[in-house]
């Protein structure tokens, strides 16, 4: 590549300017920029590879997720992106940090085809800088620890490439290098990095978790939110009596908890400035990039249009939260919530788990995949995604699992189970818990009110639920209240139960006391 076509490091106000000139954005009213990716408006999970090598071959999960590519078809995808960037007579290199707590952080170079792309890392990543002064320090001997390349004009070509479609997000872990092609979505820059930091971070005992994460103001009490994609990870660390940490990538070492990035990527169809107001103001702040929505013709927001997806994005820089914390560190957590949202209408809101129990469920990763964060996703659709987080974690299920184990026992952190979604019937028929009702069950949480206190015991899910929550109506917490048909709820209760025992059958060499935790065979 011609060191003279490389715009290195541009300000973020020189990306919005390079975006604008180029026509890869349009601007709203509010000064944010808006990108449409075309097709590819979520990931593309049939289209990711890992290069095989003799080095990672035994330490890779390898199947459905992680797909092996060989190195010879790596060196093709490589050599076509290579060779693309060196006929450009411009583009953007960005050089930034992944890992607050630097002992655990590794340098990061993008190459982007685009600004928008750019711009986008510039805001996700963390951006070095010398605690002291301020100074910027990303020109000053940065050698990178991982490459990445994006170019969404190179296409694959399955036949000859190894690939599936002319799309590829490829990682060479031997190499350090990523590279993406043909997807002009944000998020594959992401997610792949997530990967990378999900395999090197465990080699050293630290844990990598896909969560969100906060702290009380006064700095003492630190909670993280594990789940999926659009089970409120991001709406419910967004709290304005809480300082947020992260919304999304985390790692736990014997330091406390850090976050992987220095920007939030939120989902914000029909989003409602009075329920997420904080994410609402972020949005709308000039430099603010904006992924498929919607504008109408005075240039404002249409949140709630799906015309280009249901998954549509935003991402901002963590300084546009109020009350988020710069350093992106806080202490031991207190409380974990793993966060799921049951388009099945039968989980109950709010449990508390036991050591075990967390086990079982951090395994288990249920929720239901939401539209629009995958390609082919149309409605609501049961999964289950280890540790909330399977498609980005390379290594055996056991590291992660025991990792786990390792810091919530030394730590004493406690652990909840939050459903955040239908109540009253499954997708189509109930209605999804109100924010404000889950708001409440996490406030309770946070504050220790349900620590002890009564429970029942949920027999079918084998979930101890709290027979109170304050501020929360009583008749939700029991789901089988709200079916109109108290036989459709029974059945289809027992359905995802046995969803959950045939999933665990994937891991035969867990303990059978953590088996025991969970749903009994019926």
């Amino acid at each position: 590549m011609k060191d003279g076509s490389m715009l290195r490091n541009l300000s973020v106000n020189k990306l919005i300017k390079k975006a604008l000139l180029n026509k890869e954005v349009v601007q709203a009213k509010s000064g944010a920029l808006v990108v449409y990716t075309g097709k590819y408006t979520g990931r593309s999970p049939n289209d990711k590879f890992i290069v095989d090598s003799p080095k990672v071959h035994n330490q890779i999960n390898w199947g459905k997720i992680n797909v092996p590519i060989s190195e010879t078809n790596y060196q093709k995808l490589f050599q076509k992106t290579s060779d693309f960037f060196s006929a450009q007579k411009e583009i953007y290199v960005v050089d930034v940090l992944v890992g607050a707590q630097k002992k655990h952080s590794i340098k990061l170079r993008v190459y982007c085809q685009y600004a928008y792309q750019a711009l986008f890392s510039t805001h996700l990543f963390r951006r070095p800088t010398d605690v002291r002064t301020g100074r910027d320090l990303s020109l000053q001997n940065f050698k990178p620890n991982l490459t990445l390349y994006c170019a969404p004009s190179v296409l694959a070509d399955p036949k000859t490439d190894g690939t599936n479609s002319e799309a590829f997000i490829v990682l060479n872990i031997d190499k350090k290098t990523i590279l993406i092609g043909a997807t002009k979505y944000a998020g594959e820059i992401k997610k792949s990095v997530f990967t990378y930091m999900n395999y090197l971070l465990p080699q050293k005992e630290i844990f990598p978790m896909h969560c969100s994460a906060n702290i009380e103001k006064s700095g003492k009490t630190t909670s993280l939110f594990f789940g999926l994609s659009g089970t409120g990870k991001t709406t419910l660390s967004a709290d304005p009596e809480r300082r947020l940490i992260g919304d999304d990538e985390h790692g736990w070492s014997p330091q406390g908890v850090f976050n992987f990035e220095g920007g939030c990527y939120a989902k914000c169809i029909r989003i409602k400035k009075e329920s997420e107001p904080q994410i609402w103001s972020a949005i709308h702040r000039k430099g603010a990039l904006v992924e498929n929505v919607v504008l109408k013709k005075d240039g404002d927001f249409d949140f709630d249009s799906d015309k280009f997806t249901e998954n549509t994005r935003a991402v901002y820089p963590l300084e546009f939260i109020k009350n988020s914390i710069a350093s992106g560190s806080g202490k031991h957590p207190k409380y974990v919530i793993f966060l799921t949202a049951d388009a099945s209408g039968v989980l109950p809101p709010v449990a508390r788990l036991t050591l075990n129990q967390a086990a079982y469920h951090f395994l288990s990763g249920y929720t239901s995949k939401l539209a629009g964060t995958e390609r082919g996703i149309i409605e609501p659709k049961p999964t289950f995604s280890a540790y909330f987080a399977g498609p980005f974690m390379p290594l055996k299920p056991m590291v992660y699992l025991n990792l786990l184990k390792k810091y919530l026992k030394k730590y004493k952190t406690r652990v909840f189970l939050v459903n955040t979604g239908w109540i009253g019937g499954a997708y189509g028929v109930g209605r999804r818990i109100p924010v404000y009702e889950t708001r409440n069950i996490v406030t309770a949480v946070l504050s220790g009110q349900l620590d002890r206190g009564d429970c029942r015991h949920d027999k079918i899910f084998n979930l101890y639920v709290p027979n109170k929550v304050p501020g929360v109506d009583q008749k939700i917490l029991d789901p089988a209240l709200l079916w109109p048909d108290k036989k459709s709820y029974l059945q289809t209760a027992k359905n995802l139960a046995r969803l959950f025992v045939e999933n665990m059958k994937k891991y035969p060499g867990v303990y059978q006391s953590i088996i025991n935790s969970g749903p009994p065979a019926l």
